[in-house]
């Protein structure tokens, strides 16, 4: 086990050991009880493997929510320097670009109740999860390369949504510099019919009441009230950017001999980050996190069509805000007191910008940019706003989620479906599920507790709390 100093209530540091090719330290968000449900896997092991990458910049990091991943840690942060640093598609995940939006209605907790089950099962209807499952925009192959270039906006364009929807989206729901010709033919096959769907998984659609306000101004900029319903959706590339994942770690891991790249872990593969590959990876990454943000515009078009079925046509539903969670993005960070250029890989990590940043809408500039966290379908989730500690430390980056303490195999194992749908509903929480096992596999004691993992962020700094949103209905894959 490594050894972990405490720096104080909520952070913590793995020191640099040279002896394991360590070129910096891993420093550790996490409360005292969070620190030793972290040590149960090999979470920090992982995090402490990112700290020899080559070119890697301040600290590796480790958020509140962190747990074992493909070569990073869900829940890691690494800046690595844009001229000499590498590019990692661990450091993203298979799902390029899995997100979060949060959607607000015109409703009341009084006006959904007495109709949830019906809005569920339109909802259900409407929005096709599990795994593959064929969506309802049908495109051509010539304007599938059009969403891999324009992301949110095409959908907008092609009346799948309002201007204001790309707008209150990270990066406007659009990566430049994407280019399809990088994303492979079977990635593009995948991909063509899934446009609007959940997928499996922990990917869901959920219904939710808000139900504590922590910080008035900046919940009246979003437009939140207690008692008032939104829906928070979760889901990402779908079968397009997990290929795109799989055929740049297999093209990597034959580059880094090339490279004279040699790691403790080869699903850390890498290159150089202004190689033919690592360019080659970066323009494919982004033509599949646009592909997500079109995916979840596509989701909100049709729940905006389910939830008039049920409410009529003159319910709201407004984007308050769409984040990404799996991305590597260029920025300008402060490192050592100097403006850097940096490639930041987000893994199972949120961007946190705080007030005054010029990459968040005007409407939220005074308050910071909203920081989307689902906890687990029977508990909570909550909307932080980014803080000045995110910038100073963690590259304007906190976590994004509460963090798995189970494996799926150990949430399903012994456990039965009904029954657990069954005690959901007993607490006032509906759940549908294409599948068995996507309820099996996201029971809420699956998940560290979300509260604790919020209350360390905010204590440290990094972002601030806003809102806390409980379940109502649950739709998972």
């Amino acid at each position: 086990m490594p050894s972990i100093e405490r720096i104080d209530a909520y952070r913590h540091r793995i020191p640099r050991d040279e002896r394991r090719g360590m070129r910096t330290d891993v420093i550790v968000y996490a409360s005292g009880e969070l620190i030793e449900q972290i040590r149960k896997d090999l979470s920090l092991e992982q995090a402490m493997n990112v700290a020899t990458l080559p070119g890697i910049v301040g600290a590796s990091l480790a958020m509140p929510d962190i747990h074992q991943g493909y070569g990073f840690p869900i829940g890691g942060v690494a800046a690595t320097d844009m001229e000499a640093g590498i590019v990692s598609p661990g450091g993203v995940g298979f799902d390029i670009n899995c997100g979060v939006r949060l959607v607000r209605t015109s409703l009341r907790e009084a006006d959904v109740q007495p109709r949830l089950r019906d809005l569920l099962n339109q909802v259900f209807r409407d929005i096709p999860c599990g795994t593959g499952g064929e969506g309802p925009v049908k495109i051509s192959k010539k304007q599938l390369e059009e969403v891999l270039v324009e992301g949110a906006s095409w959908m907008v364009k092609n009346g799948y949504g309002g201007a204001r929807d790309a707008e209150f989206a990270e990066e406007s729901g659009r990566l430049d510099g994407a280019d399809p010709d990088h994303v492979s033919a079977r990635a593009r096959e995948r991909g063509l019919p899934q446009l609007g769907t959940l997928g499996s998984g922990n990917h869901f659609l959920e219904i939710q009441r808000v139900e504590q306000i922590h910080d008035e101004a900046a919940a009246r900029a979003m437009g939140l009230e207690a008692g008032g319903v939104a829906v928070l959706i979760h889901c990402g590339s779908r079968g397009l950017g997990h290929q795109v994942c799989t055929d740049y770690l297999a093209q990597m891991g034959e580059a880094m001999k090339r490279y004279h790249i040699s790691l403790p872990d080869r699903q850390l593969a890498c290159v150089p980050i202004q190689s033919p590959e690592g360019q080659a990876y970066l323009a494919a990454m982004r033509a599949s996190a646009n592909f997500a943000w079109a995916n979840r515009q596509a989701i909100l078009h049709f729940l905006r069509g389910s939830f008039a079925r049920i409410f009529g046509a003159d319910v709201r539903l407004e984007l308050i805000y769409d984040v990404c969670h799996n991305i590597a993005k260029q920025e300008r960070h402060e490192v050592d007191g100097k403006k850097r250029t940096v490639l930041v890989h987000r893994k199972g990590a949120t961007r946190a910008f705080p007030p005054g940043h010029r990459d968040i809408p005007a409407a939220y500039r005074e308050i910071g940019q909203p920081v989307l966290i689902p906890g687990s379908m029977g508990t909570a989730s909550w909307v932080l706003v980014g803080a000045e500690g995110a910038m100073r430390e963690t590259f304007g980056s906190v976590c994004h989620g509460a963090g798995r303490l189970m494996s799926r195999t150990a949430a399903r194992k012994g456990r039965n479906a009904r029954e657990v749908q069954n005690r959901l509903e007993e607490q006032g929480i509906l759940v549908r599920s294409e599948t068995r096992d996507g309820i099996l596999e996201e029971i809420p004691e699956a998940y560290k507790n979300v509260d604790e993992v919020i209350e360390v962020v905010h204590e440290a700094g990094l972002a601030r709390k806003v809102a806390r949103f409980r379940p109502m209905a649950v739709i998972k894959g």
